[in-house]
């Protein structure tokens, strides 16, 4: 009888491990991050007549100009492929950091589920997804600093569909197939708003195209989000352009965006943008990184910085950079860090 339950327990735990396909990676990054004339909300208290000390919410006030900065992030992701070789997958990622406001921990959290189909070329995400902007070729380019804080796309101000990393992201559908040096990808968010009470759509759909020849690739991307009675219907237009040189490699950025909301002070942000960025190794241990956007409406946000990597092995390094910040026609903010990496 022992050895008809041990052969059962065996054959069970053996099915299980079979049948399943959980892969874990991330990575862990922390240090000291400096921005000048920070603000965020602290807990507001008073005091009353008899000197009792409450609590009444929060407010927004000037903070430590430097804190402590963190993150860790894990992704989940459970695998099983077909017998005839279609990989089915889903992914959740577990990530906390500090509140860039006022220092303090974030609480840990668990994202949306992200759902994928791939069978050679063809890829298909559902669920919490990355659009075709977020996943388009050399958007995002080489990012200085520990926290990735400049970017060549600081001008944009159109908002697309993005994978988020916190929250539970949008219920959408993303496609993208791969065929020799080109690359076609789409994506559609079905949305609806309310206005008055009335609910209108406000579905945001992309297109992108993508080719690679020898060591340069171009991107192209397109994008539109219904408004309803809201006014005209915002879109985007993004082209990309990456290479690599030995050593060095950049990219170029450019665009036009038309019908995007005015910023907080008021300014228009609709018009075009552009940025380049590059990346350059300085030797086997030692990369620099630098990075420039801005646009030009009167109320687009301009950066400029540049960055360091220092690969210590492993999978660790250490990483920083400093930049200048400014949003239409407020003064300029320098803002830097310095800090460890390591990816598992």
């Amino acid at each position: 009888m022992k050895k008809v339950l041990f052969a059962s327990t065996a054959l069970i735990a053996t099915a299980s491990v079979a049948a399943a396909d959980v892969r874990f990676s991330g990575y862990g990054r922390f240090g000291i991050g400096y921005q000048e004339d920070r603000t965020g909300s602290v807990a507001n208290f008073t005091t009353t007549a008899s000197g009792a000390i409450t609590g009444a919410g929060t407010t927004t006030v000037d903070t430590d100009n430097t804190i402590l900065i963190s993150r860790f992030r894990l992704n989940i992701d459970g695998v099983v492929e077909t017998d005839g070789g279609v990989e089915f997958s889903a992914r959740v990622r577990l990530q906390a950091d500090e509140n860039a406001g006022n220092g303090e921990a974030n609480a840990a959290g668990l994202n949306g589920a992200r759902f994928s189909v791939i069978y050679g070329g063809l890829r298909v995400d559902a669920g919490n997804v990355a659009g075709a902007f977020d996943n388009l070729a050399n958007y995002y380019g080489n990012e200085p600093g520990l926290e990735n804080f400049i970017g060549q796309y600081s001008g944009v101000d159109y908002s697309f569909l993005g994978y988020s990393s916190t929250g539970s992201g949008s219920n959408a559908v993303f496609f993208q197939y791969a065929v020799g040096d080109f690359a076609f990808g789409a994506s559609y968010d079905q949305a609806t708003v309310a206005l008055g009470g009335v609910p209108e759509d406000a579905d945001r759909w992309d297109i992108s195209a993508t080719y690679t020849f020898n060591n340069i690739t171009a991107a192209l991307a397109y994008g539109q989000t219904d408004a309803g009675s809201f006014g005209d219907d915002p879109d985007l237009l993004v082209f990309t352009l990456g290479g690599e040189w030995g050593d060095f490699s950049g990219t170029l950025f450019v665009g036009d965006e038309g019908d995007t909301p005015v910023n907080s002070a008021g300014e228009a942000t609709d018009d075009t943008f552009y940025g380049l960025s590059a990346a350059y190794n300085v030797g086997s241990a030692l990369t620099l990184t630098a990075a420039y956007g801005d646009g030009s409406a009167d109320g687009d946000t301009r950066q400029y910085g540049i960055g360091a990597i220092y690969d210590l092995g492993g999978g660790a390094s250490l990483r920083g950079g400093i930049g200048d910040t400014k949003v239409g026609s407020a003064d300029s903010t320098i803002r830097a860090d310095f800090g460890a990496q390591f990816n598992f």
